[in-house]
């Protein structure tokens, strides 16, 4: 009898503990994989070869880089009322200068010749852009020329060819939106021009003048245009930068906005100035974009509780947006140690079951991933961050989503890399745009927090954010709970 106690104890035990372990150790089912995003090399504005590059962040210890160097970098001014004829155009390196071909190739060739590491191309973009101000006025200012997107996944180089951004080569796509009520007032001069070159002496030669000055305008009017809007009609709001968007997600790649707070974006270039304004609020005006630059080496208040990322996330939640917005560190790299950069500082942790391209590319697109602000040495690792039934039954980690039928448990687990040291640290836990707790503790830092919160039919989530007294900082992506209704 007393043997039989003892085995359903035993038993009991072994249940109880299986059932704490894999409550905290969700995290572990899944390989961290450290990797930086938004890299330049010397294909557009970077100081260093892509081997280079590679071979740095192998040994800082980074297996994944996405490659995003710029897929055109123009400037171009004109006259009015012939600004496509009388004009001055400034071009700069890029992928579609060079040959997206090239570009694609070079990957390629570093893929095949550092088989360990993953390198993903992709693109930053500045769909466009446009001109206050004149030249002859000496007040000519380029406006939302640093508005940048991040490009992720573009494998052929026709998809490179293809973006619809200003200055892309030429196409017939837009023809029709080319066709204003301009060129139809032109067939007023052109039906006079015909009509006076039938007329003898000076009025014959004045007919010539006219249809070839209409010729100009006609040609000025550049019907085969990459984009439908050019850059002397002033702000169009977000509509340039949704079809880019929705071009990219029809050829299988992301897109994210770029350090959409940065105060980089003023100043000069040369003769004429530069104005380009933080720009947090593209986050709630655009859709179906897949994320957002929530840490890089600028101003960044969007993650904070109640700002605008979270606006974006009740809005999924509520069922008003089609996909929630996931956010990640951007290295905005372009040279070792130029203006304090070091390779490594902005790392995206993704979560992943193979280290493989298509692993990290699933990842991203689902939200398993944090997004890390490091100064080098030991890092800040978020072990663990899932929300679980009280049962631990049911678990959800970071992108995904959990159905509970009582409160909810959220597992945090935090450590630093590489030290035996205890490190202070500061854990903000946030419920659907709301400060919901706030932790002090040091490294190794464990939490198991029931929330007493429960709504059936509701959906939330929760997300967190972690400090070092370093400076060091991490934000991760939220875990989505919806409620079913109690049973009894």
């Amino acid at each position: 009898m007393k043997d039989e106690k003892r085995i359903i104890t035993l038993v009991l035990l072994a249940v109880f503990m299986g059932a704490g372990q894999s409550r905290f150790s969700l995290a572990d089912e899944y390989t961290q994989v450290a990797g930086l995003m938004d890299l330049r090399t010397q294909s557009s504005d970077g100081a260093h070869s892509l081997e280079y590059l590679v071979r740095l962040a192998r040994e800082r210890g980074f297996d994944v880089l996405f490659i995003n160097d710029h897929d055109r970098m123009v400037l171009e001014y004109g006259v009015w009322p012939l600004q496509n004829i009388l004009r001055k155009k400034v071009e700069k390196p890029s992928i579609n200068k060079a040959g997206a071909e090239k570009y694609l190739k070079m990957i390629e060739s570093a893929s095949k010749k550092f088989p360990d590491m993953i390198l993903i191309p992709g693109a930053e973009s500045a769909p466009y852009y446009y001109w206050e101000g004149s030249y002859f006025k000496k007040n000519l200012t380029v406006c939302d020329w640093e508005r940048h997107l991040i490009i992720v996944g573009l494998e052929k180089p026709e998809d490179y060819r293809g973006l619809p951004i200003l200055h892309n080569g030429y196409s017939t796509k837009y023809i029709l939106q080319s066709i204003s009520a301009g060129l139809f007032i032109l067939l007023v001069p052109l039906a006079l021009g015909l009509t006076m070159i039938k007329r003898p002496g000076k009025i014959r030669n004045f007919g010539l003048e006219l249809l070839a000055f209409t010729f100009l305008l006609v040609v000025n009017s550049h019907p085969f245009r990459s984009a439908p809007n050019d850059q002397y009609h002033g702000n169009q709001g977000i509509a340039p930068y949704q079809l880019v968007i929705d071009y990219v997600n029809s050829r299988g790649g992301m897109v994210f906005w770029n350090h959409p707070e940065t105060l980089s974006g003023q100043g000069n270039i040369g003769p004429i100035s530069k104005k380009t304004l933080p720009y947090p609020e593209v986050l709630a005006e655009s859709k179906n974009y897949t994320g957002f630059a929530a840490l890089y080496g600028d101003t960044i208040t969007v993650t904070e509780p109640g700002n605008i990322w979270d606006q974006v996330l009740l809005e999924y939640c509520l069922g008003r947006r089609e996909k929630p917005a996931w956010g990640i560190s951007a290295a905005d790299f372009h040279e070792e140690g130029g203006a304090g950069e070091k390779l490594g500082n902005f790392p995206t942790i993704f979560l992943v079951k193979n280290k493989t391209k298509d692993s990290i590319l699933d990842a991203l697109r689902k939200g398993r991933m944090y997004a890390f602000r490091g100064l080098g040495g030991a890092r800040l690792i978020l072990e663990d961050f899932s929300v679980s039934d009280s049962e631990a039954l049911q678990k959800g980690i970071m992108g995904e989503e959990i159905s509970l039928n009582g409160y909810p448990t959220i597992n945090i687990r935090l450590s630093t890399a590489g030290s035996m040291e205890k490190s202070p640290v500061t854990v903000r836990l946030i419920r659907s745009g709301k400060l919901l707790k706030t932790f002090s503790g040091e490294t190794p830092f464990q939490m198991n927090f029931i929330d007493e919160f429960y709504e059936p039919g509701k959906m939330i989530y929760y997300r967190l954010d972690a400090e070092d007294r370093k400076g060091q900082k991490l934000i991760s992506n939220p875990v989505f709970v919806k409620f079913h209704p109690r049973r009894d």
